[in-house]
């Protein structure tokens, strides 16, 4: 299974496990980064929801975290926060969502979106560094 593949199906876990946007971001890549499914679960925990209060997108947050993980340096942090930025002219949950509202866009839509864009992003930064 891809990491694309394996975020789509966290998302739509038909156990009805809620997985955040961080988690579903994290978890694909758990094992190349020396985490059990279950350990990447919990480090994602309180970065939903914008870490819980609206702040920096989970899925943009926790896509920070496996570059790090993944040896990038902060070059290539910054490109992926401007990229991110660039396409949706917010960083925060509580901003990114108004927008979702303003377009009539469901919430789990919208978020999907994230979580996928970032997965893919990733492997394609990923996928450049090797």
């Amino acid at each position: 299974m891809t990491h694309l593949e394996h975020a789509k199906a966290l998302r739509n876990d038909p156990q009805g496990r809620h997985y955040n946007c961080a988690q579903s971001v994290l978890i694909p890549f758990a094992q190349e980064l020396g985490l059990t499914e279950e350990q990447a679960y919990q480090l994602g925990s309180c970065f939903g929801s914008g870490m819980l209060h609206g702040a920096t997108c989970g899925a943009l947050s926790a896509a920070l975290m496996v570059a790090g993980m993944k040896g990038c340096d902060t070059q290539q942090a910054t490109a992926l926060i401007h990229q991110f930025r660039e396409d949706r002219q917010a960083t925060d949950c509580a901003a990114l969502l108004a927008q979702a509202r303003e377009g009539n866009i469901p919430k789990k839509d919208h978020c999907d979106g994230l979580v996928l864009d970032m997965v893919a992003k990733l492997d394609e930064l990923l996928t450049d560094r090797s």
